[in-house]
């Protein structure tokens, strides 16, 4: 059912940026209408980790603490290698010494001067949709004649942005499978940020609480169709899969965002020399909890001297700046955002509002 807003401010995307957007909008007094295309919150990506400038934003909107109590802090991070070409492979099978230390992490180091948290994304937008008055978020208009603003928070491909005439996001050239999982009776793993890089891979997982992981596994698209795949090593010897004789394992381009069975035969060929306790995280996973996307992101020179407002309309989040998740500034830009947006759009609309009211004294 189609209908008309009567709001100052009309956000297009009840994502990250647009929902708290909305909330730093409503603390301040000032109502917006949110709309999203989507009967439900769009929750893929399954987490996303929080570094201290977006706790201090959640902070303002005043849902940090809810959010902490359901996430673990972050005590520091751990660096590991992995081998995974074939030919690596036969010089490591003839030196157990080498590949023990290649396994071991390369880097311990601690977080003790700033906060990071691995929060779902599941939760933290069902928090920020709770605390906006009912009615905020609507699927249903599609028109804002009246609106004063327009606020496009609509994603990497984002329609608003397009419109503006801001350049479309360049792909990074690699892509990212990610995964979430969870543990009944607890994982048992310590509340840091664990990684393992090797052959054109990124493998990684953090804890969001003590019973569930995020993890994730960028690569280069080409290595979704190498001719070789490595399952297992054992009392240094290894077995190696080749696509002419077994084409069912392995993926083709498009397989690549649309067969989770092949996303996990992927990651799990491709960390098989990890510790058994990490390639678990992968093979606990179940298929309906992996998803995989190309890596996207806005040339920084597009945002510098394109046009990011026009008039009344702007772009905040992932329709302005989408990035590679490698800093894991994506979700902390996007609240910083909001919180800006939200304290100069307040200032303006009630200094105007105060305008109009003296002058309507001096005429009464």
């Amino acid at each position: 059912m189609e209908s008309e807003i009567h709001e100052d401010i009309a956000i297009v995307g009840a994502g990250i940026a647009g929902l708290s957007t909305a909330l730093g909008l409503h603390r301040l007094g000032i109502r917006s209408m949110v709309l999203e295309s989507s009967d439900s919150l769009r929750i893929t990506g399954f987490a996303l980790t929080m570094w201290t400038n977006a706790w201090r934003a959640l902070d303002a909107l005043g849902i940090g603490d809810s959010l902490r109590a359901r996430s673990l802090r972050m005590q520091g991070s751990s660096y590991g290698l992995l081998l995974i070409s074939v030919v690596s492979l036969e010089a490591c099978s003839r030196n157990s010494s080498l590949r023990s230390r290649q396994q071991g992490p390369d880097a311990d180091l601690k977080f003790d001067t700033f906060e990071s948290r691995c929060v779902r994304r599941k939760d933290l937008l069902e928090t920020l949709g709770r605390e906006l008055p009912q009615g905020t978020i609507s699927s249903q208009v599609l028109f804002c004649s009246e609106s004063k603003v327009l606020i496009g928070c609509d994603g990497v491909n984002s329609i608003v942005a397009k419109w503006l005439g801001l350049q479309s996001p360049v792909n990074a050239g690699r892509s990212a499978i990610r995964g979430f999982v969870e543990y009944m009776d607890g994982h048992g793993f310590e509340p840091k940020f664990h990684a393992y890089f090797g052959g054109g891979v990124r493998y990684g997982f953090i804890p969001c609480d003590q019973k569930s992981i995020y993890w994730f596994c960028t690569f280069t698209p080409s290595l979704f169709k190498c001719k070789s795949m490595v399952i297992s090593f054992k009392d240094n010897t290894y077995v190696v899969y080749k696509r002419e004789n077994h084409p069912s394992m392995f993926a083709t381009d498009d397989d690549n965002e649309h067969d989770p069975l092949k996303m996990k035969q992927f990651v799990m060929s491709n960390i098989w020399d990890a510790p058994k306790h990490v390639s678990d995280i992968v093979e606990r996973t179940g298929l309906d909890c992996i998803s995989c996307a190309p890596l996207k992101f806005r040339l920084p020179w597009n945002i510098l001297l394109g046009n990011i407002i026009k008039n009344n309309v702007c772009v905040a989040g992932d329709a302005l700046h989408p990035m590679t998740p490698d800093i894991g500034q994506g979700g902390c830009s996007a609240l910083e955002d909001s919180i800006i947006l939200a304290r100069c759009l307040a200032e303006a609309l009630l200094a105007k509002r105060t305008c109009n009211g003296k002058e309507k004294m001096k005429t009464m």
